[in-house]
């Protein structure tokens, strides 16, 4: 995963709101989108860890968590129905560019990896 892209765009990484936030117990069902945020601002300060390369994040968010606001260095968009269809969306229209979804959500994983994406689990972004 290290190193410059073979085209020079940075690495799209789609991270899945909803999944990484799940994937901690630490009471986030009481306010989804202050999680969502949280998460995003760990995104916007930590970046992929790891990674030496640049990269471009999207956090794709949902339901109760629709609404957040991007950062600089965190593109948000809140899908209008599932997330996980808005993910593929993502990862299609980004084409031949190296993408990088994060998700524990087995369906998600095949649907995204059959379009030649790569993926990672929540352990990734949470630290």
């Amino acid at each position: 995963m290290d190193g410059p892209r073979y085209d020079g765009t940075p690495l799209l990484v789609i991270v899945d709101g909803a999944n990484v936030v799940g994937s901690v117990p630490d009471g986030w069902w009481r306010d989804r989108r202050g999680a969502a945020e949280r998460l995003r601002d760990r995104l916007a300060a930590d970046g992929l860890p790891g990674h030496a390369g640049p990269v471009e994040i999207v956090l794709v968010v949902e339901g109760a968590a629709r609404g957040v606001e991007p950062v600089s260095a965190v593109r948000v968009e809140s899908a209008a129905g599932s997330g996980d269809d808005h993910i593929v969306a993502l990862v299609a229209a980004a084409g031949g560019r190296s993408r990088l979804v994060v998700t524990a959500d087995r369906e998600l994983r095949r649907r995204v990896t059959d379009l030649g994406a790569e993926v990672v689990g929540p352990r990734a972004v949470r630290g």
